[in-house]
């Protein structure tokens, strides 16, 4: 069953399109990677699914009824979809466990709200961390927090754009496992990323968009060997 479908989307930007007629479903329980070269239309994507932008055409449907391209960014959070953003956004002047109560949102029931604080510590491994304000923890640390964050409201659908970018290989390694474990057969995770490795690792499927529109879509290794993703992508 689909999680996520996107039909005929279309953004543009003065005279640039940055969708073009786009399709893709993704399943429930599914890990799909998100690639392809710089202005290609990936943060775009995410941006429209999360209500940042708005599309000129086309629309997007979470599950079986709700189209998210005629609700807000808060009815969409509340919707059961939540973004990690390229840039970490904690709040560093808070502590790792009040980031985590904020995670939560507003509609979480306060019985469950220390289970999934718990939970959240335990998965992203900052049990230790949780009384330390977030912004002394480490760039990889606050990736984490974050991805901790977006788990706490316990979501639908989870978009990861670049969730390994500026991290050592060692840390990269753990946010495979991380992403891995955040795997659930209602939920769907949709992760935008550079490195080709960790797409490799933990996409079950890739996208390969170009110029807004869809390229490739299948396997890693596919995509590896495929003539129009090495010379516009993978080539470079």
């Amino acid at each position: 069953m689909s999680a996520l479908v996107v039909e005929s989307l279309s953004v543009v930007f003065g005279g640039f399109r940055a969708l073009d007629d786009l399709s893709l479903a993704i399943d429930a329980g599914e890990i799909r990677g998100i690639i392809g070269p710089n202005g290609a239309g990936k943060t775009t994507l995410l941006d429209v699914i999360s209500g940042i932008t708005r599309a000129r055409s086309g629309r997007v449907v979470l599950g079986e009824a709700i189209e998210l391209t005629r609700s807000s960014e808060a009815e969409i959070a509340r919707a059961g979809v939540r973004r990690k953003f390229q840039k970490p956004s904690v709040f560093p002047a808070l502590s790792v466990r009040e980031n985590l109560e904020i995670g939560c949102g507003a509609g979480c029931p306060p019985a469950e709200r220390p289970r999934r604080i718990v939970e959240a510590l335990t998965i992203a491994g900052l049990e230790s961390q949780a009384d330390r304000l977030a912004g002394l923890l480490a760039h990889g640390e606050k990736q984490w927090l974050e991805i901790a964050m977006v788990l706490a409201s316990d979501p639908r659908v989870i978009l990861l754009d670049e969730p390994v970018a500026g991290l050592s290989d060692e840390e990269t390694e753990r946010t495979v496992e991380l992403i891995r474990v955040l795997r659930r057969p209602d939920r769907a995770i949709v992760v935008v990323e550079h490195d080709m490795a960790f797409v490799e690792a933990v996409a079950d499927r890739v996208t390969v968009l170009h110029e807004g529109r869809t390229l490739y879509e299948g396997a890693m290794a596919g995509a590896r060997t495929e003539p129009r993703v090495i010379e516009v992508y993978l080539g470079r």
